[in-house]
């Protein structure tokens, strides 16, 4: 197999915000498409991932996609647009022209661009149904604006039903858990023709967590609120955390 340089892009969702690991870190679907690429391929690859909870989706373009083509990666993975479809006034198009500036500069620096869609947080979110509608409405554009390109890899978790699902989500029920970011690992090292782990795609079912009612309102509603007022970010201030440059990923078998 041929040297694989493996840069992600994106917001908390390619960050791994819902995957913590005991010391206090984020994993996340990403980290794990490199695992099992190396032990996939039998040999390390090269991986970094500069997402940052919190960013819009061209912020993510603006900021992050430069620095990533700068690496020379083989391969670039892009989702965003998950924190647009939140707002009242989000332009479905403008989302739209981010991947499209993605897949242009991608294809003007030989790269192969990895698209995926958000997972379809809704079933337990206040304000379900207009989230939905938006979501619905932004992942179609973007399937369609990409269908006359097969060159593309696609994962595209919004209509995953299952993933859909409680067991799937994090205490704050926006993120996945370790159990969402582990099948949508093994969607996207399938789209690469990549046999994932079998176990990745339904591990078992974590015990509840989490505030419920008010509390949960309390906990995890009332602060993107006042973020939304104040035009804060959950990224402010933040670093990517592998945005030093290449990381080698060996194979763990």
């Amino acid at each position: 197999m041929a040297s694989v340089r493996y840069v992600a892009i994106g917001d908390s969702f390619t960050e791994g915000v819902g995957d913590e690991l005991p010391d206090g870190q984020v994993r996340g679907w990403a980290d794990l498409v490199a695992q099992g690429w190396a032990d996939a391929g039998g040999q390390p690859i090269e991986y970094a991932n500069l997402a940052i909870r919190g960013k819009l989706v061209w912020p993510i373009v603006e900021q992050q996609l430069e620095p990533a083509l700068s690496l020379k990666p083989t391969h670039l993975s892009f989702n965003g647009g998950g924190n647009d479809m939140l707002r009242p006034r989000t332009s479905v198009s403008g989302v739209v022209d981010a991947f499209e500036t993605v897949l242009r500069r991608c294809d003007e620096e030989g790269v192969q661009l990895i698209v995926l869609s958000g997972a379809n947080p809704t079933g337990q979110l206040p304000m379900r149904r207009l989230i939905q509608r938006r979501g619905d409405l932004l992942s179609h554009a973007v399937e369609a604006h990409l269908a006359p390109r097969p060159d593309v890899v696609r994962a595209y978790n919004w209509f995953d039903a299952e993933l859909a699902t409680p067991p799937f989500w994090s205490e704050d029920r926006l993120h996945m858990n370790s159990r969402g970011h582990h099948r949508v690992a093994a969607r996207v090292l399938d789209a690469l023709g990549l046999d994932p782990q079998p176990t990745w795609w339904s591990l078992p079912p974590l015990p509840p967590t989490g505030a419920r009612g008010a509390a949960y309102y309390r906990e995890h509603v009332g602060p993107w609120v006042r973020r939304r007022l104040t035009g804060t970010s959950s990224g402010d201030g933040r670093e990517p955390k592998f945005g030093g440059g290449w990381s080698s990923v060996a194979p763990s078998v």
